[in-house]
């Protein structure tokens, strides 16, 4: 009765913090605003709504303490580290909670990549490619590192119930609908979303399992297979579709999403702080 209590406690207050209006001000009509900012209005806003719980931001987490909460899972887990002062870096840094216990538990992570710059580009009538008489860039393999981090993070958060990596993509290299730009000189050129040329989303849904996108998919799931119960922690993979710019608010509103997705799951071990103030 007291998780279910919990639940609907932080349901309520989730429903009642929709629509954070002017939160950035004038900072809002930046389109470029870094997740790294946004994360510290994250962790405020937090604070503010859960005055009994105490929030944290991490830069960073040290290889050797992703290795430590492995070998808490298993033994044999998290043995080899050859750089002592190894460590993985998100974008966004990390937001942690304390739990009743008095551990830190990681409420949310966000990356932002941008990768294509073809409809820039071609606005700007700009040719490219090795002689400059190209429209568009092939699209290049950097968005594959963030698997890195993702992957450091998932074996971090292996213990949990929950994995709030969230990961916003943009540019033309992430395109879900064919889109048409103009040229200066009144050119139309075509950009195909599956064009294998440009497309690279699909060497981003290995971290979600191929699940949809622009969906929150913090809450593992568990899927049966055979006699075998196996826990997916899946990235929310978030693109704009059209190759646009994020809008810093709608940045902010998924991240919450995401943090309060974390910590309605981690509600039964926040119980104790969230319900002083009612006794």
């Amino acid at each position: 009765m007291a998780k279910k209590n919990q639940s609907n406690r932080l349901t309520k207050q989730q429903k009642e913090s929709q629509g954070v209006v002017g939160i950035f001000g004038e900072e809002a009509k930046l389109h470029d605003m870094k997740v790294g900012k946004i994360s510290h209005f994250i962790i405020e806003y937090l604070k503010k709504e859960f005055p009994q719980l105490s929030f944290r931001y991490r830069r960073g987490i040290k290889k050797e303490e992703i290795n430590e909460a492995l070998k808490k899972v298993d033994s044999e887990l998290g043995q080899t580290l050859f750089v002592p002062n190894s460590s993985i870096i998100p974008d966004s840094g990390i937001i942690e909670v304390k739990d009743d216990n008095g551990n830190w538990r990681v409420v949310l992570v966000s990356e932002a990549k941008h990768q294509g710059k073809d409809i820039k580009n071609i606005k700007k009538g700009k040719l490219v490619g090795k002689n400059n008489d190209q429209d568009l860039m092939a699209a290049g393999n950097a968005i594959e590192r963030s698997h890195k981090n993702i992957c450091e993070i998932a074996n971090f958060m292996l213990a949990e119930s929950h994995f709030p990596y969230v990961l916003f993509l943009e540019g033309s290299n992430f395109l879900t609908e064919t889109i048409s730009i103009t040229r200066p000189d009144g050119r139309v050129v075509t950009l195909e979303y599956n064009s294998g040329m440009l497309n690279r989303l699909d060497r981003l849904t290995a971290a979600n399992y191929g699940m949809p996108i622009n969906t929150n998919l913090c809450k593992n799931k568990f899927v049966k297979h055979g006699d075998k119960m196996i826990m997916l922690q899946a990235t929310s993979i978030y693109t704009q579709g059209n190759g646009a710019r994020w809008n810093a608010q709608d940045m902010f509103d998924i991240m919450l999403e995401i943090s309060k997705t974390s910590l309605q799951i981690l509600g039964s071990d926040l119980f104790k702080q969230l319900t002083k103030t009612d006794r």
